[in-house]
């Protein structure tokens, strides 16, 4: 007897996690299906070398939002985030270096060394991004206004604008300049100094397969400034126990309120009748049959390599198929015997627990783009290294450590036929150089290391293209537009579907934000259906 569901969630990532919460609390029969052995999506912590833990994939926490922290109560079950002492910390190829964070007048003092000019004109800066990043965290939680729905379209629209209609003028020109601007026009128009502008361009191209000078790479920067850690605005932190640990604990919420986990269950298709998706059919040809099914997976994905082109409205698909994948990111997971010894600043130090940032200048990131554009992957690659363990011990024995590199603008697919599967070593080896140096002696520090191209990230996570955004984060692919504008509110094309991953509004990071929306617009359609069939 086919056993059936109120929902079903193809994926048991952090927002499948999160929407499941929800709908059980309210009452659904859920069933999460995810093809790995293990939950978390692409937030997990796994052992990748004997006595060698890391969060393999996502590695840093600043986006989670609170309401669906204190939702789900994970502060009662071990969630726990260690803050950054200062954020970020960028050698400079002459032997200085600038560290960001730690207090507005620490970082004035920074920039001082650089620029006097840039340092008065922090505090001003920080305000005029402060106001556009509440705007973001307002609209964070709100389905986006659906093209398509008429008056109610338009209504919530109205509302959603309003807070920028009742901004200064000044301020309504910060908002159109973060969103329209690249990167480089909007921070040459605040600050002088290059190592300045990398300090807050480099979060232009996390994530973002582009140049700092692309139009609209701008609005990429303010994405990872919104969030928060421990009450705090604009801070990152360190999940305890790695990222796995925050899936971990939202598993064990779920599971509590009745909601079914089922590893290794490789979902094959989307099973539609008529013009409603009725369920799922896995690898094995088990069929999973629900009201609604919820897909935590990219729209490439899901709509590429889950559905019958026959199942789909003509437009829609073609409009996928135009849907723009490619985050340019290369993940390595690395066991050292020491920290690395910085030339810039020797000994051990705060700047081990920061985000170490290599990408000196705007000029550096680009032509970084550029050469991932001719070649495949850059010279000069851009390296972020996190060092978990010098906050976390039980991720490396003791006197050893674990570092995460999260390194930008590697092509997704390689130019002239070439594989990521016999360039990765390779790519792999010229990203330690680089680091190395800036750390003299980091490369024979390395022990093991755990190398996700873009290829390798998108075979082990069903991240399309190697994206860990599940899509671009450009002006054509936001909001109401996310993925395919008139299926901006979770909604997908079919009666039944609804899609809770990153390629929806608000986008990449671990927000929970689409997963705690998509619930309660699933819940609202299940309402409107009563409702309807009471009257019938």
């Amino acid at each position: 007897m086919t056993k059936r569901y109120d929902a079903v969630i193809i994926g048991g990532g952090h927002n499948g996690l999160v929407c499941a919460f929800y709908l059980a609390r309210a009452g659904y029969k859920v069933r999460i299906l995810e093809r790995r052995a293990v939950v978390g999506g692409a937030a997990v912590t796994e052992e990748f070398h004997p006595g060698f833990r890391n969060s393999v994939a996502s590695y840093t926490v600043s986006l989670l939002h609170p309401k669906v922290i204190r939702d789900m109560r994970l502060a009662d079950h071990g969630y726990r985030v260690i803050e950054r002492p200062i954020s970020n910390f960028l050698p400079q190829p002459d032997g200085r270096y600038l560290k960001l964070g730690g207090g507005i007048e620490r970082t004035q003092a920074e920039f001082a060394k650089f620029s006097a000019k840039d340092a008065a004109a922090l505090p001003a800066y920080y305000d005029a991004l402060e106001i556009v990043a509440e705007l973001l965290r307002d609209m964070t939680l709100k389905a986006p206004p659906n093209a398509g729905d008429g008056l109610a379209m338009v209504m919530a629209a109205l509302r959603q604008g309003r807070r920028i209609g009742i901004l200064m003028l000044e301020q309504q020109r910060d908002v159109l300049e973060l969103f329209t601007k690249s990167a480089r026009a909007f921070l040459d128009g605040w600050f002088e100094s290059e190592a300045v502008k990398a300090a807050f361009g480099f979060d232009a191209v996390v994530g973002n397969y582009a140049s700092p000078d692309a139009q609209g790479s701008a609005y990429v920067l303010l994405h990872h400034v919104f969030g928060e850690v421990n009450g705090k605005k604009g801070l990152w932190g360190h999940s305890v126990g790695g990222m796995g640990t925050i899936t971990q604990i939202m598993a064990r919420v779920v599971r509590a309120l009745g909601v079914e986990i089922s590893l290794e269950a490789a979902v094959a298709s989307v099973l539609v009748d008529g013009s409603r998706a009725v369920g799922v059919r896995l690898e094995n040809g088990e069929e999973v049959m629900a009201k609604s099914v919820i897909a935590n997976v990219g729209p490439k994905l899901l709509y590429e390599r889950l559905m019958r082109p026959s199942d789909l409205p003509q437009d829609f698909l073609k409009r996928i198929r135009g849907f723009k994948t490619a985050s340019g990111t290369f993940r390595m997971n690395v066991a050292l015997s020491a920290l690395p010894d910085f030339s810039c600043l020797p000994g051990v130090g705060e700047h081990h627990q920061s985000g170490i940032i290599i990408a000196p200048t705007l000029a550096y990131m680009d032509r970084a783009f550029m050469d991932a554009k001719r070649e495949g992957w850059s010279r000069e690659p851009i390296v972020e290294m996190l060092i978990p363990s010098t906050v976390d011990e039980s991720l490396a024995p003791a006197g050893a450590h674990v570092a995460s590199l999260f390194c930008q603008q590697f092509a997704p697919v390689l130019p002239d036929g070439r594989s990521w599967d016999d360039e990765r070593e390779a790519a792999a080896d010229h990203i330690i150089a680089t680091v190395d140096a800036y750390a003299p002696g980091f490369a024979r520090s390395v022990i093991a290391r755990d190398i996700l191209s873009p290829l390798d990230l998108e075979r082990k996570f069903g991240l399309v293209g190697g994206d860990i955004m599940h899509g671009n984060m450009t002006l054509d692919q936001l909001w109401s537009a996310r993925p395919v504008l008139g299926h901006g509110a979770y909604r997908g094309p079919v009666k039944g579907l609804y899609m809770c991953g990153a390629g929806t509004h608000p986008g990449g990071g671990v927000t929970g934000a689409p997963g705690h929306n998509a619930a309660r617009e699933v819940m609202r359609d299940g309402a409107l259906l009563g409702r309807w069939l009471g009257r019938a």
